[in-house]
């Protein structure tokens, strides 16, 4: 079985989607399979890209040559290679397939109709558009997370294609280091971590505003660590925190590499994260892969991914984010408890297991369409 992947989002290390189809690539040629993968632009050279794996690339640079490409290039380029299976890892499909070839799309989220406000005006448009299409087209969509799965099935009743869940699996994170190596960002004191890009979607300014009402003497024993690259629509956050008084409290860290990563998660006391929305919440993973307990929002995919290790809130009331903060700040045994199986959770989530998963997925999705055809 010959798997043709669409390779786009592999031009940004950066890119969250990257990372994702990065590592599936090679979780799936770990298990041997033939990968073929569709760039349209050169792949960043920070991806490592198996020796197995073939590699299609063009020079479309820019969203509308992509745009182009994936809707008119791409579709010969595969036929060309008689591939058995094409496999959309983000919300795409090409309109004009080879009837022969299986089709598979990936569903990470549905921002563009519940947080649209929070989105580039690009990306919204891209998958109001091209969604919809893509999941006419699927033999199979995946989700994430099965509360993705349920707003699909809830969003388009019209939608044939079988939906499946299929967790993504998380990276291993390199070793930490000591607690003193973050001193140069500012890091002294015992703190709360947020990590994300910062985007309107994260709810950062209901976060500092909840962290705004805690009593001083609570906030003197837990500062908040937001560590994240800037994203779109998302500006007074500083100014929000110097009119709060919390500038000594508040560190913005800007992205970080992930051994700084690791030694922020390995020392924080809980990670806050109550989100607006989220497909699945990687973060929510990443901390318990570290034992640490989590903050976030009883919405969408959060409760599903934190299992029993987490205090949900709702992300729209600053004073239940509050408390939760509080008491995950002051109380180390309530701390202790929450995290008690945060690793074990974590374990759920491989890329072996998604590997495995999709393999099963794929060759369902050819058996579909050979049916069909015949």
């Amino acid at each position: 079985m010959k798997i043709a992947i669409d390779g786009r989002n592999l031009a940004s290390a950066t890119d969250g989607i990257g990372r994702f189809v990065h590592n599936a690539i090679n979780a799936l040629a770990a298990q041997g399979a033939d990968v073929v993968v569709y760039a349209p632009d050169v792949v960043s050279e920070s991806y490592d890209i198996p020796s197995g794996v073939s590699v299609r690339s063009a020079g479309f640079k820019g969203p509308l040559a992509r745009t182009f490409w994936g809707q008119s290039v791409l579709p010969s380029l595969v036929r060309r290679d008689r591939v058995d299976v094409f496999w959309g890892p983000s919300h795409r499909l090409p309109s004009l397939l080879d009837s022969r070839i299986a089709r598979v799309v990936t569903i990470h989220d549905l921002v563009w109709l519940h947080a649209a406000r929070t989105m580039r005006t690009r990306t919204w448009m891209g998958d109001r558009l091209l969604m919809k299409p893509a999941l006419r087209a699927a033999d199979i969509v995946v989700a994430d997370s099965t509360a993705t799965a349920g707003a699909l099935t809830a969003e388009f009743p019209w939608l044939k294609s079988p939906v499946r869940t299929i967790f993504p699996g998380t990276a291993t994170l390199p070793a930490p280091g000591d607690v003193s190596s973050l001193g140069p960002l500012g890091i002294t004191r015992p703190y709360a971590l947020f990590v994300g890009t910062l985007e309107p979607r994260k709810n950062l300014a209901n976060l500092i505003k909840a962290y705004g009402l805690l009593p001083a003497g609570t906030r003197a024993g837990c500062d908040l660590v937001i560590v994240g690259g800037k994203g779109w629509k998302q500006t007074g956050l500083a100014d929000l925190v110097r009119s709060s008084g919390l500038e000594t409290n508040i560190r913005f860290t800007g992205f970080v590499d992930d051994s700084v990563l690791a030694t922020l998660y390995a020392n924080c006391l809980f990670l806050a994260m109550p989100s607006l929305y989220e497909g699945f919440g990687l973060p929510i993973v990443e901390a318990h892969s570290f034992g640490k307990p989590v903050l976030t929002s009883n919405t969408s995919s959060m409760p599903e991914v934190a299992g029993d290790n987490a205090v949900l809130v709702d992300p729209n009331d600053p004073a239940a984010i509050a408390a939760a903060f509080g008491r995950l700040s002051m109380d180390a045994e309530f701390r202790s408890r929450i995290a008690a199986g945060a690793r074990d959770n974590a374990g759920r989530f491989t890329w072996e297991n998604h590997a495995r998963d999709m393999l099963r997925i794929f060759e369902q999705a050819v058996r579909q369409r050979r049916k069909t055809l015949a």
